[in-house]
C-alpha cells in the first residue's frame, strides 16, 4: 500500500471565530503512515481490500465494487442518494481515507455517526441521515467545501453555516480551491469526540463544530460512502482506518 503523507507542520488559514483552535491533525495519528504505521498507532483497516465484508448498500441505484485496492461508487442516472455503509457503528473516533473523482460531474460525501429514518416501501432501511463530510466536486456553483459538514436529510450545512456571512463562505471556498486535488487523491481525517466534530483536508484543517442542538446532536453511528442522485457518478475510496478514542 502506497505511503500517505499527512503533515502534522501545515496550519491552516483562520476563516472565523470557530476555526481559532490549533489546526495540527490530530495527536495519535502519525505524520507518514502506511498501513503498519496506522496499525502500529491503533487504527483499524474498515476495508479488506478484497471484497464489501463489513459493509451493505442502502437507498438510491448506484452500485459499489472493489477495484484493485479500492471501493468504488458508480452509477447512471442515479435516483436517490446510494450509500455503502458499515455494518458496525462508531462513538468516539479518528478517520482516515482517501478519495478521488473519476466523474467531475457527480457529487459525494462521507457519512459518521449516520443513522436511518423510519422505513418506508420506497427505502425499506430508511432513508440515510446525519452528518456528513461533504466530496463537493461542483465547479457550477463555484463552491469548494470538500470537508465542509453538512447535516443530511436533516439540518443541512453546520459548517460553514448554512446562514454564514458570503464573506465566510467565500474563503472556506477560497481554502478548498487550494487544497483540493481535482485530478488526484484527496485525505480526509474526521475526528469526532462528544459534540466535536473536526474534519481536515490534505493535512489543514477545515470544519470545526460542537454541536449543542439537543435534538439533533448524534453521538453515535455508522460510516457510510455517497453516490449522490444525478446524472452520474464514479468515485473511489481507499485506505480507511479507524482508531476508536
Amino acid at each position: 500500500m502506497k505511503t500517505l503523507v499527512l503533515s502534522l507542520l501545515l496550519a491552516a488559514p483562520v476563516l472565523a471565530d470557530h476555526h481559532q483552535e490549533a489546526p495540527t491533525l490530530p495527536a495519535g495519528l502519525p505524520a507518514e503512515v502506511d498501513s503498519d504505521a496506522l496499525t502500529q498507532a491503533g487504527f483499524t483497516s474498515l476495508f479488506n481490500g478484497k471484497d464489501l465484508t463489513g459493509w451493505r448498500k442502502t437507498g438510491g441505484t448506484a452500485e459499489y465494487e472493489v477495484v484493485k485496492d479500492c471501493i468504488r461508487g458508480f452509477g447512471k442516472n442515479v435516483k436517490g442518494n446510494t450509500f455503502l455503509r458499515t455494518d458496525e457503528e462508531f462513538g468516539d473516533f479518528i478517520f482516515t481515507f482517501q478519495f478521488k473523482f473519476n466523474d467531475k460531474s457527480g457529487n459525494s460525501g462521507c457519512m459518521f455517526r449516520g443513522l436511518h429514518k423510519e422505513p418506508n416501501e420506497q427505502n425499506p432501511d430508511g432513508r440515510v441521515t446525519g452528518y456528513q463530510c461533504e466530496h463537493d466536486n461542483d465547479k457550477k456553483v463555484q463552491r469548494s467545501w470538500t470537508a465542509g459538514i453538512f447535516d443530511e436529510a436533516r439540518r443541512g450545512w453546520l459548517d460553514p453555516a448554512k446562514d454564514a456571512s458570503a464573506e465566510v463562505k467565500a474563503a472556506f471556498t477560497k481554502q478548498g480551491e487550494k487544497l483540493f486535488d481535482w485530478d488526484g487523491w484527496n485525505t480526509i481525517v474526521i475526528k469526532c469526540e462528544g459534540n466535536h466534530l473536526q474534519t481536515w483536508l490534505n493535512g489543514e484543517q477545515r470544519a470545526n463544530f460542537v454541536d449543542n442542538d439537543e435534538a439533533h446532536a448524534t453521538a453515535k453511528g455508522f460510516i457510510a460512502l455517497q453516490v449522490h442522485s444525478g446524472p452520474s457518478g464514479d468515485i473511489l475510496w481507499k485506505n480507511l482506518y479507524l482508531k476508536k478514542l
